[in-house]
């Protein structure tokens, strides 16, 4: 596998001399020049398997199980809410739509509105991907563990086994008024007990008559979760010695991601440190409440780079719509007004503050940010689920 570090070797001279002539300074000594360049970091390929937390082994049955969990809206208050809603394959499963609409909604993505406008407001911040969550923590060196893997924006659940059973008790999200938070899990796990199909399918995943309840639940949707994965992209397949998977303006594109210092926090196989930072990315307007991120310190998450064509608009607020504008906020950090009043420049990161992004390469850099797409992932959707209720939820809009 190669890995695009700067005391690495990409695969070609040409980056070499690239990376390296953009990091030296004859007036430094050479331990300095040494420690910018392993401070620029470096990118590589995902693995071509998934871990699975030793209490959450793999099963087809489990997965299968998963997937109907994902897809049937008997998991919201309501009745009307999926997973699916909000995290739906035609969209990278995530969503085209700022902040999301959960209770309430009816269509899907950036069609989606509320049937009863103002008695439930959207969601908090921009859904993120499900695609390859399965290796989220990953560092550097390919490195992880499943069962403590950083989640959402603000880091507040550690496994996909944690963070599958947030929406269900989120008011906007799944749960909606009628329910409250503590008791929504039991009455969920009540519907299904309800239902035999579902009685059978637990059964047969996890081998008991008492199977349903809700830490099973989030185990079966989370084993389907981590089927989701496309590391099949352009660049995994130059990363992993093909040369020719990348054009000379893409690979150029590459360099100049990491000579600007982007790795710096996107980096490893999913270009995400999964550590937060204070970037100044606009807010959201939305709704009447401030979203001060991690630990009230306007800090959020590294997003993961991959799929980004899906998975548009971006930041946490999803104020941004395409990747050049993303890469433009960038650019405008160095000397412009911060895009948000609740952040000083000041309380920038201090990686953030060396990021140099120059205008005239974001075209190239775009270009790179591209090769990270991979189409070919699992899309497939139930015909039915179990409680027969609409698949996926109110997704389609009225005509």
């Amino acid at each position: 596998m190669r890995k695009s570090h700067l005391n690495v070797n990409f695969g070609l001279a040409l980056s070499i001399v690239m990376l390296g002539a953009a990091c030296f300074h004859a007036d430094e000594p050479k331990n300095q020049q040494k420690k910018e360049e392993l401070d620029l970091g470096s990118i590589a390929a995902l693995p071509l398997t998934v871990k699975h937390p030793a209490n959450n082994p793999f099963s087809e049955d489990k997965a299968a199980l998963g997937r109907l969990l994902f897809y049937d809206p008997i998991l919201s208050g309501g009745k009307d809410v999926s997973c699916a809603s909000c995290h739906h394959p035609e969209f990278g499963y995530a969503e085209n739509i700022d902040l999301s609409i959960g209770v309430s909604g009816v269509g899907l993505s950036n069609t989606r509105y509320f049937k009863k406008p103002g008695l439930i407001p959207p969601t908090k911040r921009n859904a993120q991907s499900i695609l390859n969550t399965a290796f989220n923590g990953i560092d550097e060196r390919g490195d992880y563990d499943p069962s403590k893997a950083p989640m959402f924006w603000d880091l507040r659940a550690t496994s996909l086994e944690e963070q599958c059973l947030g929406p269900i008790k989120q008011l906007e999200e799944m749960r909606g008024l009628e329910i409250p938070e503590d008791q929504i899990l039991n009455v969920v796990t009540k519907r299904l007990s309800a239902i035999p199909e579902y009685r059978t399918l637990f059964k047969k995943a996890f081998g008991s008559d008492t199977a349903i309840n809700a830490d099973n639940m989030a185990k079966a949707i989370a084993c389907f979760e981590r089927t989701l994965v496309a590391n099949q992209s352009r660049f995994d397949l130059y990363m992993r010695g093909q040369a020719s998977a990348l054009t000379s303006s893409e690979k150029d594109g590459m360099n100049l991601f990491m000579n600007a210092g982007c790795a710096r926090c996107h980096n490893g196989p999913m270009l995400s440190d999964y550590k937060v930072h204070v970037i100044a990315a606009p807010d959201a307007d939305k709704r009447k409440d401030i979203d001060s991120g991690y630990k009230n310190s306007f800090a959020f998450r590294t997003p993961t780079l991959r799929n980004l064509r899906f998975t548009w608009p971006y930041m946490h607020s999803g104020k941004i719509i395409n990747l050049e504008d993303v890469m433009t906020f960038y650019e405008d950090l160095r000397g412009k007004p911060l895009k948000t009043v609740h952040v000083q420049e000041p309380q920038l990161d201090s990686l953030v503050k060396e990021v140099r992004v120059e205008f005239k390469d974001i075209p190239r850099i775009v270009e790179f940010l591209n090769t990270l797409n991979d189409s070919k992932y699992d899309r497939d959707i139930p015909k039915t689920v179990p409680s027969k209720l609409p698949v996926g939820g109110n997704i389609i809009s009225a005509p």
